[in-house]
């Protein structure tokens, strides 16, 4: 499993996570929603160890992560098994899109040998194909859509094989029929096992894919539990919000 335990972090003056403990278990799906500026992607960033909680542990798979003290122990990182996409998707615009693909796999082709490689790149091209990249493979990022960048830079976190997924608003670009694409994959990756952690505006979305909903507000869970927790709101500020969004919509 992935924990975090207590997990305070600040910008400065401006607290942003204030006492958060949650788990990502293998095989579940859990959705993160709530208002801008709540501390969502904060959040994915802690848990990734991409930055450092003030205080708090992270716990991956039993090796514990205390904080502040981890980093300074020189803590290994929990990447590929623990990998984010992250909203800015992050793609190197010297690469093309297929190169920012291989990159995180630069050193795997001598440690698998040829017959594993070619199995490799074969999984990498189905991946391509399905959500609708291959053709534009070889373009650079600032040659392709939007939504075109956000499905590559799904496709990159997927070829790490991770154990635990984050992903960070990872349908905000897209269209209806890529959105299902991208649920029908979250389904496979959780039958295989594969911990989710998400974060998403759209209920819908998050009522189809979620096992676990998570409200946050003000850098605080305000409520947390099974998708019925969608239709009947224990806390006024998670009801208040779902209403704001089914109005919105």
């Amino acid at each position: 499993m992935l924990t975090a335990q207590n997990i305070y972090k600040k910008y400065r003056t401006n607290q942003i996570l204030k006492d958060i403990s949650l788990t990502v278990a293998s095989g579940e799906i859990t959705a993160i929603l709530g208002p801008s500026g709540a501390g969502k992607s904060t959040l994915l960033r802690t848990l990734s160890l991409l930055e450092s909680p003030d205080s708090g542990i992270v716990t991956v798979d039993g090796e514990r992560h205390s904080f502040p003290s981890s980093r300074r122990n020189g803590a290994s990182s929990p990447w590929p098994k623990v990998t984010v996409v992250f909203q800015q998707l992050f793609l190197w615009p010297h690469l093309s899109l297929r190169g920012n693909i291989m990159l995180p796999l630069a050193k795997e082709r001598d440690r698998l040998g040829s017959e594993k490689w070619k199995d490799r790149l074969q999984e990498i091209q189905t991946l391509l194909e399905f959500f609708e990249v291959a053709e534009i493979a070889d373009r650079y990022p600032n040659e392709v859509s939007l939504g075109q960048r956000q499905r590559v830079a799904f496709v990159r976190a997927l070829t790490l094989r991770p154990k635990y997924l984050l992903l960070d608003e990872i349908t905000s670009a897209l269209d209806v029929e890529h959105v299902s694409k991208i649920l029908e994959h979250l389904k496979a990756l959780k039958h295989g096992e594969t911990g989710i952690l998400l974060v998403t505006h759209l209920v819908g979305f998050a009522r189809s894919a979620a096992d676990q909903i998570i409200f946050m507000d003000g850098g605080r869970i305000v409520e947390s539990g099974g998708r019925s927790m969608l239709t009947n709101p224990k806390s006024d500020r998670f009801s208040k919000f779902l209403s704001l969004v089914e109005a919105a919509v």
